[in-house]
């Protein structure tokens, strides 16, 4: 398989190198964490020649003598080199038993920096400072960004590659097979063994139908302001039994595998958040299509799901906005930066145009505004609301 260089996540890790914390590599399944380990590691080898790179990859048949955590501690401990930077790189690192002992007690003797990936469903970000007494820095990795799409496949026209990507998405595993058919079925296979083996798994889950029915409502009500109720409701409607504590511990356990992301709501004119409805959106959208098809094609839904991924993966904490019963699809926060974002497909027509526009001039405080759509024309601005193309803002991380 092809390789690009991850730039954004290699450049994290170089600034976290030296650091006293245990870096953690996690993201959904495939979203490529091995490769970037690899990558890491060879860029750390190639700017210190001296570095002591200690490499355990638990996907490797020679590491099972290693899957018992006395024996990986002495393992790492044997490969100590004295007067120069010990680096330990530990994929999959839950398939050795006892594995949070191990690195532990590395990270006790202050000796070495400390790199470890492993399956989602057991190192979720909320079990982090339960497994580690060490301080740790997670790094979450997301499918290929539309930017890493055309890179991966030497695309210049943004506008075509945009509608390869919307269908395409963003798991890069499908990207060897030459047929939209194998593409899905490698798609859905990933998904699949998402829920039916890590999260089963983990959390000893029988009702292995409702989970998946779930998981089908949710895609095909991705951007929808939904309740626990209102899909227990649906779900029970369609004759799957179900009740809202069971949904919400099954939307909590894919929430926190990164198959799909819970969008809160955010009162604008009050400034709180509010509870009990909430958006939720796919890991990757390609998720929804190989799953349910492509046959009914909303543009607009997967467009705003693009960039839901897009926006967390610049580092934003998104929520879905209200301000007098209007809705606005994200209010974007990182540190003191706010921004009102609409999504739409088509912002041609006057009627439209009005709809997306419309809550925006609604807020009152000086916050950036913009509307992001397929315009294919150049950013301009509308009464202080900036009008974006959609492929220009996935491919320029500059465009506010």
């Amino acid at each position: 398989m092809k390789l690009i260089q991850r730039i954004e996540y290699i450049n994290r890790l170089l600034s976290v190198v030296g650091t006293p914390d245990i870096k953690v590599i996690t993201g959904i399944r495939r979203s490529g964490k091995s490769k970037l380990m690899d990558m890491f590691m060879e860029r750390l080898k190639k700017e210190n020649r001296k570095a002591n790179v200690i490499h355990v990859n638990f996907n490797d048949p020679k590491s099972e003598p290693l899957a018992e955590y006395h024996a990986l501690y002495d393992f790492v401990q044997k490969k100590y080199k004295q007067n120069v930077p010990n680096f330990v790189f530990i994929d999959e690192v839950q398939m050795c038993k006892g594995f949070e002992k191990a690195i532990n007690g590395l990270h006790a003797t202050e000796k070495f920096d400390i790199y470890i990936t492993g399956s989602n469903a057991f190192l979720l970000s909320s079990d982090l400072s339960t497994l580690f007494t060490g301080r740790t820095f997670a790094i979450e990795m997301f499918p290929f960004s539309f930017v890493e799409f055309m890179r991966y496949y030497e695309l210049t026209d943004i506008q075509g590659a945009l509608d390869r990507y919307l269908k395409g998405g963003g798991m890069a595993g499908s990207y060897v097979y030459n047929n939209s058919t194998d593409k899905y079925k490698y798609i859905k296979d990933v998904f699949d063994s998402l829920v039916l083996r890590n999260i089963v798994k983990k959390y000893n889950i029988r009702n292995k139908v409702l989970l998946e029915r779930l998981c089908d409502f949710l895609s095909d009500n991705i951007s929808n302001i939904t309740s626990l109720r209102s899909i227990s409701d649906a779900l029970t409607s369609s004759k799957v039994p179900v009740n809202d504590k069971t949904i919400g511990s099954y939307v909590g356990y894919l929430c926190n595998a990164f198959a799909f992301y819970k969008v809160r709501k955010y009162d604008i004119r009050g400034k709180k958040y509010l509870a009990s409805q909430d958006k939720y959106y796919l890991g990757d959208h390609s998720f929804k299509y190989a799953r349910l098809g492509t046959k009914n094609m909303d543009y607009g839904r997967a467009y705003e799901n693009i960039v839901a991924i897009e926006l967390l993966r610049r580092g934003y904490e998104i929520y879905a906005g209200f301000l007098y019963k209007k809705e606005i699809d994200f209010v974007a926060l990182k540190k003191d930066e706010k921004i009102y974002i609409q999504v739409s497909d088509d912002i041609s027509t006057e009627s439209t145009f009005d709809r997306e526009v419309s809550p925006l001039l609604k807020i009152n405080d000086a916050y950036p505004k913009m509307v992001i759509a397929r315009t294919k024309h150049e950013p301009y601005q509308y009464e202080g609301i900036r009008i974006v193309d959609l492929a220009e803002w996935l491919s320029n991380r500059s465009i506010q």
